[in-house]
């Protein structure tokens, strides 16, 4: 997108804001497609939690997309958004098992990593079919925060307790119809996502009738200019081979599938911010925004770095500011980066704002959730609008005491 097409939909749509641009998200759809092409039967499930606009998983939905889903919140968002139950995976962890029923009830694939939750979903409903996640004890990504596949995670059934699920499947006469690893966010090393796979692999030899292998996601997108990111394209080529032996050698035809996030709607999302105040100190230039971390905590939960561009004057002078928000603490996007001169009423736009952006955002101070705005074809949509001081209390009870 241009920035003259951003600053006219701030201008309509007020700031802080969020825009989606469709055609990002096609062409990033398209890419991890058009790399798996040779593998007859792939299956993109989108998780959702990245951006769980209806409308978003509407425009996937209508790419060919299916869903992957933690929550049961998630799961009727899906069947809202017009998801088939077959076409959504949920995937929860530490839930109550009365949720995994609930889901179970709706016709999703149910995906487990708990041996207790295991043994009694088998025990209770041995008939629906399963798929277990497993933890590779792998790391592919290089942030601990976003990384799931190391030992101590909380995600998945180590690889090692392989001989307790083969017992409680065995005990149960449960449906293991999948199996299903996540080494995290990040992916920097295709060689050793590679090696993940392989054990994934040795697992799926323990079960006789899977339908499919679910290998996660995390594939990494640039955040800044000259970051690296995952070689699809050299992913897509190595993978599928690996695959469709493997496929060949198990003797049963196979679904291979992802679940992208952040590689299908990051790049697609931008966030924008009117410039409140420029604060001169003794040693630092503040440009204070309309926004804070309850708008895009990324920057502050995870160290994150979101290019960050002043749209209304694109051509300016760069100058070091230290961009920081309006909650009443600490909250700091940037320090000393270089952006085009700033002045106050100016537009800022942080990059890379489609996933776990609006998702993660908060009322903390009591401040409205920003609206959210799909660009397709030209034309920007409302696809959320902004809350308002009846939004904020709809939900309290006022008790006279």
């Amino acid at each position: 997108m241009q920035s003259q097409e951003l600053v006219k939909l701030a201008e309509s749509f007020g700031s802080p804001l969020y825009v989606y641009d469709a055609e990002k998200i096609h062409s990033q759809y398209k890419r991890l497609t058009n790399a798996f092409a040779k593998v007859p039967r792939l299956r993109i499930n989108y998780a959702c939690k990245a951006l769980s606009n209806i409308t978003i998983l509407k425009l996937l939905k209508s790419y060919g997309s299916n869903l992957d889903t933690v929550s049961i919140q998630e799961v009727k968002l899906g069947i809202h958004a017009g998801f088939e139950p077959h076409q959504i995976i949920y995937t929860p962890n530490g839930v109550s098992f009365e949720e995994i029923e609930e889901a179970a009830a709706l016709g999703v694939q149910i995906n487990i990593d708990n041996l207790s939750v295991l043994e009694h979903f088998g025990t209770k409903h041995p008939t629906v079919p399963v798929c277990i996640r497993i933890n590779p004890h792998v790391m592919a990504g290089g942030n601990s925060n976003i990384s799931v596949g190391h030992i101590d995670s909380k995600f998945g059934i180590s690889i090692h307790q392989m001989p307790h699920i083969l017992r409680i499947v065995e005990n149960t006469k449960m449906h293991i119809n999948g199996i299903h690893m996540h080494t995290g966010s990040d992916i920097l090393d295709i060689e050793v996502f590679l090696y993940a796979a392989e054990i994934l692999f040795d697992a799926a030899n323990n079960f006789k009738s899977l339908d499919f292998l679910d290998f996660g996601s995390g594939f990494k997108v640039p955040y800044k200019k000259g970051d690296i990111e995952t070689n699809i394209e050299e992913l897509g080529k190595k993978l599928t081979k690996r695959f469709l032996a493997f496929e060949k050698e198990y003797g049963r035809p196979l679904t291979l599938a992802f679940e992208p996030g952040k590689f299908l709607v990051s790049e697609a999302g931008y966030f924008l911010a009117k410039v409140n105040v420029v604060k001169q100190t003794t040693s630092t230039v503040f440009a204070g925004i309309d926004s804070g971390f309850n708008h895009l905590i990324r920057p502050m939960l995870y160290g994150s770095q979101h290019t960050i561009e002043n749209i209304s004057n694109p051509k300016g002078k760069e100058r070091f500011y230290t961009v920081v928000g309006y909650i009443c603490e600490t909250d700091t996007f940037a320090n000393n980066r270089r952006i085009q001169e700033i002045k106050e009423g100016d537009i800022l736009c942080f990059k890379n704002a489609g996933a776990y952006c609006f998702s993660m955002a908060s009322n903390y101070n009591s401040r409205f959730k920003p609206a959210e705005v799909l660009w397709k074809d030209g034309k920007g949509y409302l696809i959320t609008k902004r809350e308002t001081f009846e939004d904020l209390i709809k939900n309290q009870i006022e008790v006279e005491i």
